[in-house]
Protein backbone atom coordinates (compact mmCIF):
# COMPACT_ATOMS: atom_id res chain seq x y z
CA UNK A 1 0.00 0.00 0.00
CA UNK A 2 1.69 3.15 -0.96
CA UNK A 3 1.92 5.94 1.82
CA UNK A 4 3.03 8.47 -0.29
CA UNK A 5 1.35 10.93 -3.05
CA UNK A 6 2.15 9.74 -7.11
CA UNK A 7 3.11 12.62 -9.14
CA UNK A 8 -0.61 12.62 -10.53
CA UNK A 9 -2.25 12.91 -7.00
CA UNK A 10 0.66 15.78 -6.44
CA UNK A 11 -0.64 17.46 -9.27
CA UNK A 12 -3.87 17.72 -8.55
CA UNK A 13 -2.90 18.98 -4.87
CA UNK A 14 -0.76 21.44 -6.14
CA UNK A 15 -3.53 22.73 -8.53
CA UNK A 16 -5.72 22.95 -5.87
CA UNK A 17 -4.04 24.75 -3.42
CA UNK A 18 -3.32 27.34 -5.69
CA UNK A 19 -7.05 27.56 -6.86
CA UNK A 20 -8.77 27.79 -3.54
CA UNK A 21 -5.93 30.22 -2.20
CA UNK A 22 -6.43 32.36 -4.86
CA UNK A 23 -9.97 31.54 -5.68
CA UNK A 24 -11.86 30.90 -2.30
CA UNK A 25 -9.89 32.05 0.56
CA UNK A 26 -12.06 32.27 4.41
CA UNK A 27 -13.12 35.48 3.54
CA UNK A 28 -14.93 34.28 0.96
CA UNK A 29 -16.64 32.02 3.21
CA UNK A 30 -17.09 35.31 5.64
CA UNK A 31 -18.79 36.87 2.53
CA UNK A 32 -21.05 34.20 1.92
CA UNK A 33 -22.02 33.79 5.86
CA UNK A 34 -22.55 37.81 6.45
CA UNK A 35 -24.70 38.43 2.62
CA UNK A 36 -27.03 35.14 3.80
CA UNK A 37 -26.07 34.30 0.26
CA UNK A 38 -29.33 31.80 -0.85
CA UNK A 39 -27.49 29.02 -2.31
CA UNK A 40 -24.28 29.07 0.58
CA UNK A 41 -21.58 28.52 -1.73
CA UNK A 42 -20.56 30.32 -5.55
CA UNK A 43 -21.98 28.95 -8.30
CA UNK A 44 -19.75 30.65 -10.40
CA UNK A 45 -16.74 28.78 -8.66
CA UNK A 46 -18.01 25.13 -8.84
CA UNK A 47 -18.27 25.43 -12.58
CA UNK A 48 -14.51 26.22 -12.38
CA UNK A 49 -14.21 22.96 -10.37
CA UNK A 50 -16.16 20.95 -12.89
CA UNK A 51 -14.02 22.17 -15.91
CA UNK A 52 -11.01 21.67 -14.07
CA UNK A 53 -12.06 18.16 -14.15
CA UNK A 54 -12.33 17.39 -10.02
CA UNK A 55 -16.48 16.39 -10.46
CA UNK A 56 -15.46 14.05 -12.54
CA UNK A 57 -13.35 11.80 -10.15
CA UNK A 58 -15.19 9.31 -9.43
CA UNK A 59 -17.39 8.92 -12.69
CA UNK A 60 -16.24 6.13 -15.17
CA UNK A 61 -14.31 7.62 -18.37
CA UNK A 62 -17.60 6.32 -20.36
CA UNK A 63 -19.95 9.04 -18.23
CA UNK A 64 -17.67 11.63 -18.72
CA UNK A 65 -15.13 11.56 -15.86
CA UNK A 66 -11.73 10.75 -15.28
CA UNK A 67 -12.40 7.72 -12.85
CA UNK A 68 -8.90 9.01 -10.86
CA UNK A 69 -10.36 7.92 -7.64
CA UNK A 70 -10.35 8.75 -3.88
CA UNK A 71 -7.15 9.70 -3.71
CA UNK A 72 -7.25 12.14 -6.46
CA UNK A 73 -10.15 13.45 -4.55
CA UNK A 74 -9.22 13.87 -1.72
CA UNK A 75 -6.25 16.29 -2.67
CA UNK A 76 -9.17 18.58 -3.66
CA UNK A 77 -10.85 18.55 -0.27
CA UNK A 78 -7.43 18.93 1.55
CA UNK A 79 -6.92 22.10 -0.67
CA UNK A 80 -10.46 23.19 0.17
CA UNK A 81 -10.07 22.60 3.71
CA UNK A 82 -7.40 24.74 4.12
CA UNK A 83 -9.78 27.97 2.76
CA UNK A 84 -12.60 26.40 4.53
CA UNK A 85 -14.19 26.62 0.98
CA UNK A 86 -17.84 25.99 0.85
CA UNK A 87 -18.77 23.90 -2.20
CA UNK A 88 -20.42 20.61 -2.79
CA UNK A 89 -17.65 18.63 -3.38
CA UNK A 90 -19.17 16.26 -0.67
CA UNK A 91 -22.50 16.23 -1.50
CA UNK A 92 -22.20 16.06 -5.35
CA UNK A 93 -18.59 14.99 -6.40
CA UNK A 94 -18.77 12.31 -3.76
CA UNK A 95 -21.42 11.48 -2.82
CA UNK A 96 -23.75 11.47 -5.44
CA UNK A 97 -21.34 10.90 -8.27
CA UNK A 98 -20.72 7.43 -6.19
CA UNK A 99 -24.23 6.18 -5.06
CA UNK A 100 -25.37 6.45 -8.67
CA UNK A 101 -21.93 5.09 -10.47
CA UNK A 102 -22.00 2.38 -7.95
CA UNK A 103 -25.53 2.15 -7.18
CA UNK A 104 -26.87 3.14 -10.94
CA UNK A 105 -28.41 1.29 -13.50
CA UNK A 106 -27.20 2.66 -17.20
CA UNK A 107 -29.95 4.52 -17.55
CA UNK A 108 -30.01 6.11 -14.30
CA UNK A 109 -26.03 6.97 -15.21
CA UNK A 110 -26.71 7.98 -18.61
CA UNK A 111 -29.20 10.66 -17.52
CA UNK A 112 -27.47 11.85 -14.19
CA UNK A 113 -23.69 11.36 -14.43
CA UNK A 114 -22.73 13.75 -17.17
CA UNK A 115 -25.02 16.99 -16.05
CA UNK A 116 -22.91 16.00 -12.70
CA UNK A 117 -19.35 16.03 -14.43
CA UNK A 118 -20.67 19.49 -15.78
CA UNK A 119 -21.17 20.92 -12.89
CA UNK A 120 -24.81 21.27 -13.77
CA UNK A 121 -27.24 19.11 -11.54
CA UNK A 122 -26.40 19.01 -8.00
CA UNK A 123 -27.25 15.77 -5.38
CA UNK A 124 -27.72 15.56 -1.88
CA UNK A 125 -27.98 12.66 0.20
CA UNK A 126 -31.03 12.19 2.78
CA UNK A 127 -29.81 9.85 5.42
CA UNK A 128 -29.86 11.45 9.11
CA UNK A 129 -32.82 11.08 11.07
CA UNK A 130 -31.65 11.92 14.95
CA UNK A 131 -29.32 13.89 16.70
CA UNK A 132 -26.27 11.43 15.92
CA UNK A 133 -24.76 9.52 12.43
CA UNK A 134 -27.27 6.15 12.60
CA UNK A 135 -27.31 4.93 9.69
CA UNK A 136 -28.65 1.79 10.17
CA UNK A 137 -31.25 3.42 11.85
CA UNK A 138 -33.87 4.47 9.74
CA UNK A 139 -37.49 5.02 10.16
CA UNK A 140 -38.58 6.88 6.84
CA UNK A 141 -40.55 3.88 4.84
CA UNK A 142 -40.96 3.08 1.05
CA UNK A 143 -43.98 1.47 0.60
CA UNK A 144 -44.60 -0.29 -2.68
CA UNK A 145 -47.71 0.77 -5.01
CA UNK A 146 -48.31 0.76 -8.32
CA UNK A 147 -45.80 1.94 -10.67
CA UNK A 148 -43.89 2.56 -8.48
CA UNK A 149 -43.29 3.58 -4.40
CA UNK A 150 -44.31 5.87 -2.02
CA UNK A 151 -41.94 7.82 0.67
CA UNK A 152 -42.65 9.27 3.83
CA UNK A 153 -40.44 10.60 6.53
CA UNK A 154 -38.39 13.22 7.70
CA UNK A 155 -34.62 13.60 7.44
CA UNK A 156 -32.19 16.06 9.08
CA UNK A 157 -28.82 17.44 8.69
CA UNK A 158 -28.71 16.79 4.90
CA UNK A 159 -25.99 18.65 3.32
CA UNK A 160 -26.48 20.99 0.17
CA UNK A 161 -30.52 19.63 0.75
CA UNK A 162 -32.00 23.17 -0.18
CA UNK A 163 -30.27 23.60 -3.18
CA UNK A 164 -30.10 20.03 -4.32
CA UNK A 165 -31.52 19.02 -7.69
CA UNK A 166 -32.10 15.41 -6.73
CA UNK A 167 -32.13 13.63 -3.53
CA UNK A 168 -30.77 10.69 -2.72
CA UNK A 169 -33.08 9.09 -0.19
CA UNK A 170 -32.52 6.36 2.42
CA UNK A 171 -36.02 4.69 3.29
CA UNK A 172 -36.75 1.33 4.42
CA UNK A 173 -38.57 -0.97 2.17
CA UNK A 174 -40.11 -4.65 2.02
CA UNK A 175 -36.88 -5.76 1.19
CA UNK A 176 -34.72 -3.47 3.85
CA UNK A 177 -32.61 -0.19 3.36
CA UNK A 178 -33.09 1.68 -0.22
CA UNK A 179 -32.11 4.41 -1.75
CA UNK A 180 -34.24 5.98 -4.15
CA UNK A 181 -33.60 9.29 -6.73
CA UNK A 182 -36.14 12.11 -5.78
CA UNK A 183 -36.61 15.05 -7.59
CA UNK A 184 -35.94 17.83 -5.35
CA UNK A 185 -38.87 19.59 -6.15
CA UNK A 186 -41.06 16.66 -6.26
CA UNK A 187 -44.73 17.08 -4.82
CA UNK A 188 -44.84 15.97 -0.94
CA UNK A 189 -40.60 17.31 -0.68
CA UNK A 190 -40.40 20.15 1.99
CA UNK A 191 -36.98 21.28 2.24
CA UNK A 192 -35.80 23.74 4.96
CA UNK A 193 -32.66 25.09 5.16
CA UNK A 194 -30.36 25.14 8.40
CA UNK A 195 -27.31 27.05 8.61
CA UNK A 196 -24.96 25.42 10.75
CA UNK A 197 -22.14 26.78 13.29
CA UNK A 198 -20.01 26.64 10.41
CA UNK A 199 -21.94 28.56 8.01
CA UNK A 200 -21.93 25.54 5.68
CA UNK A 201 -25.42 24.32 4.22
CA UNK A 202 -27.63 21.85 5.62
CA UNK A 203 -31.41 20.96 5.25
CA UNK A 204 -34.80 19.67 7.04
CA UNK A 205 -36.33 17.27 4.52
CA UNK A 206 -39.36 15.67 4.63
CA UNK A 207 -41.04 13.44 2.65
CA UNK A 208 -45.22 13.63 2.72
CA UNK A 209 -46.08 11.10 0.50
CA UNK A 210 -44.13 11.15 -2.66
CA UNK A 211 -44.27 9.07 -5.41
CA UNK A 212 -41.56 7.87 -7.15
CA UNK A 213 -41.33 5.06 -9.67
CA UNK A 214 -39.67 1.77 -9.87
CA UNK A 215 -36.43 3.55 -12.15
CA UNK A 216 -35.93 5.71 -8.63
CA UNK A 217 -34.63 2.41 -7.35
CA UNK A 218 -30.72 2.51 -6.81
CA UNK A 219 -28.93 -1.42 -6.97
CA UNK A 220 -26.81 -2.16 -4.06
CA UNK A 221 -29.48 -0.69 -0.69
CA UNK A 222 -27.26 -1.38 2.44
CA UNK A 223 -24.03 -2.39 1.06
CA UNK A 224 -24.18 0.45 -1.36
CA UNK A 225 -24.64 2.74 1.37
CA UNK A 226 -22.21 1.46 3.54
CA UNK A 227 -19.14 1.18 0.48
CA UNK A 228 -20.04 5.26 -0.24
CA UNK A 229 -20.23 6.29 3.47
CA UNK A 230 -16.76 4.84 4.04
CA UNK A 231 -15.69 7.21 1.14
CA UNK A 232 -17.02 9.83 2.63
CA UNK A 233 -15.34 9.74 6.03
CA UNK A 234 -12.18 9.32 4.10
CA UNK A 235 -12.96 12.53 1.90
CA UNK A 236 -14.19 14.43 4.99
CA UNK A 237 -10.83 13.15 6.44
CA UNK A 238 -8.95 15.16 4.02
CA UNK A 239 -11.08 18.15 4.35
CA UNK A 240 -10.30 17.91 7.94
CA UNK A 241 -6.56 17.03 7.73
CA UNK A 242 -6.26 20.48 5.66
CA UNK A 243 -8.18 22.60 8.27
CA UNK A 244 -6.18 21.41 11.29
CA UNK A 245 -2.87 21.66 8.72
CA UNK A 246 -3.65 25.83 8.57
CA UNK A 247 -5.02 26.19 11.81
CA UNK A 248 -1.94 24.96 12.97
CA UNK A 249 0.35 26.85 10.31
CA UNK A 250 -1.34 30.43 11.29
CA UNK A 251 -0.73 29.42 14.89
CA UNK A 252 2.81 28.63 14.53
CA UNK A 253 2.83 31.49 12.43
CA UNK A 254 1.30 34.02 15.76
CA UNK A 255 3.95 32.72 17.85
CA UNK A 256 6.52 34.03 16.18
CA UNK A 257 4.98 37.09 15.48
CA UNK A 258 3.70 37.97 18.98
CA UNK A 259 5.76 39.50 21.40
CA UNK A 260 4.94 39.75 25.38
CA UNK A 261 7.04 42.07 26.97
CA UNK A 262 9.65 41.87 24.35
CA UNK A 263 10.05 38.37 23.87
CA UNK A 264 8.33 36.36 21.42
CA UNK A 265 5.61 33.70 22.73
CA UNK A 266 6.96 31.27 20.42
CA UNK A 267 9.75 30.80 22.61
CA UNK A 268 7.90 29.71 25.73
CA UNK A 269 8.59 26.13 26.74
CA UNK A 270 4.86 24.94 27.37
CA UNK A 271 3.72 26.75 23.76
CA UNK A 272 6.48 24.82 21.95
CA UNK A 273 5.43 21.44 23.49
CA UNK A 274 1.65 22.02 22.83
CA UNK A 275 2.56 23.06 19.48
CA UNK A 276 4.70 20.26 19.01
CA UNK A 277 1.87 17.63 19.65
CA UNK A 278 -0.30 19.69 17.37
CA UNK A 279 1.95 18.73 14.36
CA UNK A 280 2.52 15.17 15.91
CA UNK A 281 -1.13 14.47 15.61
CA UNK A 282 -1.38 16.26 11.75
CA UNK A 283 1.36 13.82 10.29
CA UNK A 284 -0.39 11.03 12.03
CA UNK A 285 -3.88 11.93 10.68
CA UNK A 286 -2.14 12.62 7.09
CA UNK A 287 -0.58 8.29 6.96
CA UNK A 288 -4.00 7.43 8.19
CA UNK A 289 -5.82 9.60 5.46
CA UNK A 290 -3.48 8.63 2.53
CA UNK A 291 -3.84 4.85 3.75
CA UNK A 292 -7.22 4.79 3.59
CA UNK A 293 -7.62 6.45 0.28
CA UNK A 294 -5.13 3.92 -1.26
CA UNK A 295 -7.40 0.98 0.82
CA UNK A 296 -10.25 2.25 -1.14
CA UNK A 297 -8.96 2.58 -4.62
CA UNK A 298 -7.36 -0.69 -4.23
CA UNK A 299 -10.19 -2.24 -3.13
CA UNK A 300 -8.57 -3.96 -0.35
CA UNK A 301 -10.34 -5.54 2.52
CA UNK A 302 -9.17 -3.44 4.92
CA UNK A 303 -10.69 -0.51 3.74
CA UNK A 304 -13.77 0.47 5.87
CA UNK A 305 -11.50 0.02 8.56
CA UNK A 306 -9.26 2.26 7.94
CA UNK A 307 -11.96 4.75 6.51
CA UNK A 308 -13.22 4.62 10.33
CA UNK A 309 -9.77 5.14 11.31
CA UNK A 310 -8.72 7.99 9.45
CA UNK A 311 -12.28 9.89 9.87
CA UNK A 312 -11.95 9.15 13.99
CA UNK A 313 -8.37 10.58 14.03
CA UNK A 314 -8.83 13.46 11.94
CA UNK A 315 -12.31 14.35 14.66
CA UNK A 316 -9.55 14.65 17.40
CA UNK A 317 -6.73 16.39 15.09
CA UNK A 318 -9.08 19.22 13.65
CA UNK A 319 -10.73 19.21 17.51
CA UNK A 320 -7.12 19.80 19.13
CA UNK A 321 -5.80 22.36 15.96
CA UNK A 322 -8.92 24.43 16.68
CA UNK A 323 -8.97 24.59 20.19
CA UNK A 324 -5.08 25.54 20.37
CA UNK A 325 -5.51 27.85 18.10
CA UNK A 326 -8.13 30.38 19.41
CA UNK A 327 -6.27 29.55 22.98
CA UNK A 328 -2.69 30.08 21.51
CA UNK A 329 -3.90 33.20 19.88
CA UNK A 330 -5.34 34.60 23.17
CA UNK A 331 -8.60 37.34 23.28
CA UNK A 332 -7.83 38.37 19.58
CA UNK A 333 -8.24 34.74 18.86
CA UNK A 334 -12.15 34.71 20.45
CA UNK A 335 -13.56 37.65 17.90
CA UNK A 336 -15.40 37.17 14.84
CA UNK A 337 -12.77 39.84 12.90
CA UNK A 338 -10.16 36.91 13.43
CA UNK A 339 -10.42 34.07 11.31
CA UNK A 340 -9.05 31.46 13.37
CA UNK A 341 -12.19 30.90 15.51
CA UNK A 342 -13.64 29.30 11.63
CA UNK A 343 -11.64 26.71 12.06
CA UNK A 344 -12.90 25.96 15.46
CA UNK A 345 -16.62 25.96 14.21
CA UNK A 346 -15.87 23.79 11.51
CA UNK A 347 -14.23 21.45 13.27
CA UNK A 348 -17.73 21.12 15.51
CA UNK A 349 -19.71 20.57 12.51
CA UNK A 350 -17.41 18.34 10.49
CA UNK A 351 -17.15 15.94 13.79
CA UNK A 352 -20.75 15.12 13.58
CA UNK A 353 -20.94 14.32 9.81
CA UNK A 354 -20.59 10.69 8.91
CA UNK A 355 -19.74 9.56 12.74
CA UNK A 356 -18.16 11.18 15.40
CA UNK A 357 -14.83 9.38 17.32
CA UNK A 358 -17.32 7.21 19.14
CA UNK A 359 -19.05 6.13 16.24
CA UNK A 360 -15.72 5.95 13.99
CA UNK A 361 -14.37 4.05 17.28
CA UNK A 362 -16.84 1.44 17.78
CA UNK A 363 -16.85 0.78 13.67
CA UNK A 364 -13.25 0.27 13.90
CA UNK A 365 -13.40 -1.95 17.08
CA UNK A 366 -16.59 -4.28 15.32
CA UNK A 367 -14.70 -4.22 11.95
CA UNK A 368 -11.19 -5.63 14.19
CA UNK A 369 -12.93 -8.66 15.53
CA UNK A 370 -13.71 -6.91 18.91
Amino acid sequence: MPMILSSEAQMVRDTALDFFRERSPVLALRKLRDSNDPDGFSRALWREMAELGWTGFLVPEDHGGSDFGVTGLAQVMEAAGRTLAATPLLSTALLGASLIALGGNEDQKAEHLPPLVAGERLFALALEEGPRHAPAKIAATATVEAGGYRLNGSKRFVLDGHIADVLIVVAQSPNGIALFLVPGDAPGVTRTRTTMVDSRNAALVRLENVHVGKEALLRGGPDLLETVLDRARVALAAEMLGSASEAFERTVQYLKDRKQFGVQIGTFQALKHRAAQMFCEIEVTRSATIAACSALDEGGNEAAALAALAKGKANDTLFLCGNEGVQMHGGIGMTDEHEIGFFMKRARAAQATFGDSTFCKDRYAHLMGY
